[in-house]
């Protein structure tokens, strides 16, 4: 099982991104507080998990979580402060709209760029480690995930409702022959500039 917190004196917020990697869409961050004495032997990396079971655990993370937001950096933004700068601004904004301001924020990861003067500690596979940080990458897979069915909807070709903007054979295969949408990232390599296509 995992972690319940890393320092029991504090007010921890576990923090996660999802979309890092993709080639649309948004990079979706989430903060989570969860109490200390919270156990849940089902909770883990949320790419660990099947798709089911992190929609299963979402309510549940959500119902027993003291406090939890999410925080979203559109791929325009992307393309002007670059993906790493972007996962760090979405898990700030995930953490200002947290109802419970925390004393300590559990980043997974090697890097974070400071927010305000909370302290952070960094854990490298962290969502494997804590609750509150696995619980974070739920909630940001899921409703990323999410966003990108609904676009998926709008552009068919690209196979989005499977792969979520991920650099798939088959998005890869539709960016050459349809050309680009308007949730792009342009500054991604292998993206054919030439043509967007229009909502």
């Amino acid at each position: 099982m995992l972690k319940s917190y890393f320092d029991k004196n504090l007010i921890e917020a576990g923090c996660d991104e999802a979309g890092r990697g993709c080639l649309a869409g948004p990079v979706y961050a989430s903060a989570v507080i969860l109490p200390k004495n919270y156990k849940n032997k089902w909770l883990n990396d949320s790419k660990k998990l099947s798709d089911a079971d992190r929609y299963e655990l979402r309510p549940e993370i959500e119902n027993s979580a003291l406090a939890w937001a999410l925080g979203v950096v559109n791929h325009k933004e992307i393309d002007e402060i670059n993906i790493l700068n972007a996962s760090f601004l979405a898990m700030h904004r995930a953490v200002d709209k947290l109802k419970t301001k925390p004393e300590l924020l559990l980043i997974d990861g090697n890097r974070f760029k400071p927010y305000k003067k909370i302290p952070h500690q960094c854990i490298i596979k962290g969502d494997g480690k804590f609750l509150s940080i696995a619980a974070a990458s739920i909630l940001a897979k899921t409703y990323r995930d999410d966003y990108m069915k609904v676009m998926a909807e709008k552009h068919p070709e690209y196979n989005w409702e499977n792969n979520m903007g991920y650099p798939t054979k088959k998005h890869r295969e539709a960016i050459r022959a349809y050309g680009v949408t308007p949730i792009h990232r342009l500054t991604f390599q292998l993206l054919p500039k030439q043509l967007v296509i229009e909502f």
